[in-house]
């Protein structure tokens, strides 16, 4: 689990090209320079871990390019407490990013596999969300409803009602909608019924699952 000055160094180079690319926010940049995604990779993919690419990790997942990851939080527009479900936990590198800007993060996991890797890996980071769950991501967490924002880290056909209404009133939903190629969406929440939808360009994103039993 070693992280090296060579790391940093190229965790310094991604931030740039982040910043390059438009990603203003400095808690965001600060949470990517802080953590070492080549220790979310299999170690076969070490050497290309700072390049703004996804890659594969097991199960018919990937983890996002550095730049979605950035663009994704940067919507949400995350403040230190913030109470945030992530709808599809993966590697946990989108985790450790909410965690590190001080949300306590709510994470479900569709593939076992994942988690349980996942599960794993976050405590030996010192990556604490304040829960990690196996299961349905339309169905949300409704136990721990109502959330200051959601993250959907896979593509979704439509927006799953259940996650617009575990969101609070004034919160922030970001989730890629779509089949083949998915439209970033963000919906704020302005009250019981209403909500303001803002859609921001195509992205690619693994399907997100459902369990249809």
């Amino acid at each position: 689990m070693k992280d090296t000055p060579k790391h940093q160094g190229l965790r310094n180079q991604l931030v740039s090209l982040l910043e390059h690319k438009g990603i203003a926010d400095k808690n965001v940049l600060d949470a990517i320079k802080k953590i070492p995604r080549h220790l979310f990779l299999n170690s076969g993919f070490e050497d290309f871990a700072y390049q703004d690419k996804p890659f594969p990790i097991g199960a018919g997942q990937t983890i996002s390019q550095p730049y979605t990851v950035a663009f994704q939080t940067e919507l949400l527009q995350v403040k230190k407490d913030d109470k945030i479900l992530e709808i599809g936990t993966g590697s946990g590198y989108q985790t450790a990013v909410l965690c590190t800007m001080g949300a306590k993060v709510y994470s479900i996991e569709r593939q076992n596999e994942l988690f349980k890797q996942t599960s794993i890996l976050l405590p030996k980071l010192g990556i604490r969300p304040k829960h990690l769950s196996f299961g349905d991501g339309y169905k949300g967490l409704p136990n721990y409803a109502p959330f200051d924002s959601i993250i959907v880290t896979a593509g979704a056909p439509y927006i799953p009602q259940p996650l617009m209404a575990q969101l609070k009133i004034g919160g922030r939903l970001v989730i890629p909608v779509g089949e083949d190629v998915q439209v970033m969406t963000l919906l704020i929440r302005k009250s019981e019924t209403q909500f303001e939808k803002h859609e921001f360009g195509d992205f690619r994103f693994v399907p997100l699952l459902e369990d249809k039993n």
